[in-house]
This record gives structure tokens, sequence and C-alpha cells, in this order.
């Protein structure tokens, strides 16, 4: 009987080996190798066909990229860039447009905008004048005061002046209190006004009679800057926005209605402007072109004046 215990006991152990020729690693490999020789390719063929002046701005931009970003770079907006705007074909001109071009088309239609505009705007304010002598026609009340208002179109758009005469002033002598007829009259005006969208300019103006209290008190300077003032109180309780209002300006004697007689009523007058576009953009210095600077270079300051007023002589 033979003892198992004394046999040795032997273990096989068998490595097992995948093959080189059935794994998949090559396969992505390949296809990276592939992909790269294709972009090599089509980089190559586009450097090819890109002119110098391109491919030396294609160098700036990689040597100072912020630079060329901030200034559009050598070949932004311009057909012979490597980037297109459209088309079929890298080397045609398809979709794009030449900035020259747009300027130029650009400008013409803003001037072209601009003449429709003032045109349009001063069909509006030959309408509104209109309307202001039909609303005096038709009121008993204004009718009364047809001498004393004077409407024209000028270069700053639509002027209703309210002059005095010997026996019906607009305001109580040496002072600023409204007359109840002219307090009536600015009313009126200020309804009529609220239908427009231009803004306002007012302006008093004196005659040359000397202001008790001499130069250095109270003066014609500040009566008219007065009553410019108060006219404007009225035209707002008559119904007008009081945001219409640019400009509020007391002028005294500089400007006579007659230079032949500077004691004459008729230069004690409010004047009020009602603003086309071009005058309003010149007063609040947003457009400098050479109209706006003319317009703006005749216009009057604006004057910041003490609001009492006592002691006219005459």
């Amino acid at each position: 009987m033979s003892d198992d215990s004394t046999r040795p006991i032997i273990i096989k152990r068998k490595k097992v080996v995948a093959g080189g020729a059935h794994g998949g690693a090559w396969k992505i490999a390949y296809a990276d190798f592939v992909t790269a020789m294709m972009a090599f390719f089509l980089l190559m063929w586009l450097l090819g066909s890109t002119a110098k002046g391109d491919l030396e701005g294609i160098a700036d931009y990689f040597n100072n990229p912020m630079k060329v970003s901030m200034s559009g770079g050598s070949g932004a907006g311009d057909a012979t860039s490597i980037l297109k705007g459209g088309g079929q074909d890298l080397t045609r001109q398809a979709g794009q447009v030449k900035r020259g071009d747009v300027e130029a088309k650009s400008t013409t239609f803003s001037k072209e905008a601009q003449l429709e505009f003032r045109r349009k705007e001063q069909e509006r304010l030959e309408n509104l004048k209109a309307e202001i002598e039909k609303m005096i026609e038709q009121s008993p009340q204004l009718a009364q005061f047809k001498k004393q208002l004077l409407l024209d179109i000028t270069s700053e758009g639509l002027r209703i002046q309210i002059v005095d005469e010997q026996n019906r002033p607009m305001f109580d002598s040496g002072g600023d209190s409204v007359k109840p007829y002219t307090r009536e009259l600015l009313r009126q005006i200020g309804l009529a006004l609220n239908g427009v969208s231009n803004r306002i300019s007012l302006a008093g103006h004196t005659d040359a009679a000397p202001f008790v209290g001499g130069v250095g008190g109270f003066s014609n300077w500040e009566l008219s800057a007065n009553r410019a003032n108060a006219s404007r109180r009225e035209l707002v309780a008559g119904g007008m926005d009081a945001h219409k209002i640019l400009r509020v300006v007391g002028l005294g004697s500089t400007l006579l209605f007659d230079k032949n007689d500077p004691l004459n009523p008729v230069n004690r007058r409010i004047s009020i402007v009602v603003l086309n576009q071009r005058t309003e953009k010149a007063i609040l210095n947003e457009e400098g072109g050479p109209d706006d600077a003319e317009i703006e270079d005749a216009l009057p300051p604006v004057l910041k004046l003490p609001a009492t007023a006592n002691g006219r002589a005459g």
C-alpha cells in the first residue's frame, strides 16, 4: 500500500500573454496621428493662400494680442483677411463691407435724416404759429392784445414777443408783478405751447431808462430777469410742463426792439422762443458742428439774478 502523503505536490502556473495583434490601443494612436496630419495640411494650405500683409498681421497678433484686439488688427474688416465675412470662396469679397463705405453711407443718411427732421420741425413751428394766431383771433379776451403780440420764425425757432404799450404795461412799474390781462395771455400761450415737444427759452427785456440805485444796486438786469421768471411761472400755471423750460435769461436793455428810441415802451418785452433742435443742442453743448457753434456764439449768457425788485424810475 502506497503512502500518498509522501508524494510531492506540484503546482503549475500558466502565464497568459495577450496577443499584440489583437489589441486596440494602436488604433487610437493612429487616429490621433491622422487628425494631426490633416490639421497640419489645412494650416499649410491656409498659410500658402494668405497674402503677405495678412501673415504679418497674424504675427503681430501673436506678438501683441491686446494691441491688435483694440485696434482691429491688420486684416480686420478687409476682404483679404483669412477670416472672411461670408461667401463661398476665401478669396472673394462677398459679405465684406469696407469701413469707408459704411461711414460714407452713414454720413449721407445722417445728413438726409437731419434735413428731413428740420423740414418737419419747421413745419410744426409754422403750424404752432398759425394756431396761436388763430387762438388770439377767436378769443375776445386775447384779441385786444393783438398789437402787443409779435410772432416770427427765427434761426432759433418760433419767437413770441409780448411788448408793452404806453397805456397797457405787462408789469407794475419797476416791479415783476404780472398784470391780470398779462397773466391771462401768458397762461393761454402756455397751454398752447404744451402741445409741442420742443423746449422753451424765456428772455426779459427793459428799456434804457436807468434804475434808481446805481450800477452796483438793483438794476435793469435784475428787473428783466425777475420779469422773465414771473412769466415762466404763469406759463406753467397755464398748463405747460415745467421741464420744458430750458433757459430763463435777463437781458436788461442790451437788445432794444426800437434802437432809435431806447425809451420806447415796446423795448419792455418778454421773448418766448420755442427752440428748434439745433439751438437746443447748442445750448446744452451736446453738438459741436459749425452751424451749432455759430448759434451758440450768438446766444447771450444765462444770468443768475436776485428775485426782488423795487423803485424803478420812470
